[in-house]
This record gives C-alpha cells, sequence and structure tokens, in this order.
C-alpha cells in the first residue's frame, strides 16, 4: 500500500501531458504491478515445493522466524500509518534508547478519527466483512474529500 500511494503521488504531482487523476492511476496501477507480480511469481513456482520444506526441522524454524519478522514489519507500518493518517503533528521523544514519534492530541484529524472508530465498530461490534467496510469507508473518505475541496 506504501508504494502504491508513493507510485500515485509521484504520476499526480508529475502528471506530464495527462490529467494528474489519470497519471496518478496509472501511477499507482503500475507500481502495484511491478512490487507484487514478481512475489506472486514466486510464491506460485515455490508452493508446490513448501510442504516439503516443512518436514525439515531447520527450515521450519527459519520460516517460523521469517513470520515473525514480517508480522512485526506489518505491525510497524499499521501503527506508522495510524499516527500519520489520525494525526497532523507528531514529535519525536527520544529515551531508552529508541527515538519513537509521539501524536500531538490537538492535531487529531476528527474526520479520520471518525471513520476509523465507524470502522471498527463495523468489524467487531456488527462482524461486517472487511471488503463492504473498506469499501464504505473508501466511499465516505472519496465524498468527505469532495464536499471538503481536498479532492
Amino acid at each position: 500500500m506504501v508504494t502504491q500511494f508513493v507510485g500515485f503521488m509521484g504520476a499526480f504531482r508529475a502528471p506530464g501531458s495527462l490529467n494528474p487523476l489519470l497519471a496518478g492511476t496509472l501511477g499507482g496501477l503500475l507500481t502495484t504491478w511491478v512490487t507484487f507480480t514478481p512475489c506472486f511469481l514466486w510464491i506460485f513456482v515455490g508452493a508446490p515445493f513448501v510442504e516439503t520444506l516443512r518436514s525439515n526441522k531447520a527450515l521450519s524454524a527459519a520460516l517460523a522466524t521469517i513470520t515473525a519478522a514480517v508480522v512485526g514489519v506489518i505491525l510497524n507500518l499499521a501503527v506508522w500509518f495510524a499516527l500519520h493518517v489520525l494525526f497532523g503533528a507528531l514529535r519525536e521523544v527520544k529515551g531508552f534508547g529508541m527515538t519513537f514519534d509521539v501524536p500531538v492530541p490537538s492535531s487529531v484529524n476528527i474526520a479520520s478519527l471518525v471513520l476509523t472508530l465507524g470502522a471498527l465498530l463495523a468489524v467487531f461490534r456488527f462482524k461486517i466483512g472487511m471488503l463492504p467496510v473498506l469499501a464504505g469507508c473508501s466511499i465516505l473518505g472519496l465524498l468527505y474529500g469532495m464536499a471538503t475541496g481536498a479532492i
């Protein structure tokens, strides 16, 4: 999602002779294609051998470690996106040998917060599936962007 967003924004900001929205869409699609096609090719080529690899103890332990690392990366991205979507300003805090961003509460984006809370409520309270929630949030976000002139 990050690379698709970067591809969209890069093409949107420098569209050349194209309409910026069309250029952004094409940039996002191209970025998605070149990002995921090699990954899926490796998956399809390697899938028949995965069961064989699982019986090997050393490789099984390595695969478990890789899985844990991937989950950590996904969690890190989720927290990063949440902070940057929900808050307009973050301040850097250093301590315990680490540097991390802390949101400035007064910079909360109310529209994003309402949409996030609505999505959480839809998924966890009303058990609505992910695709309908994503579609609903996308539509509501677009409508809000058009109403405020952001789009």
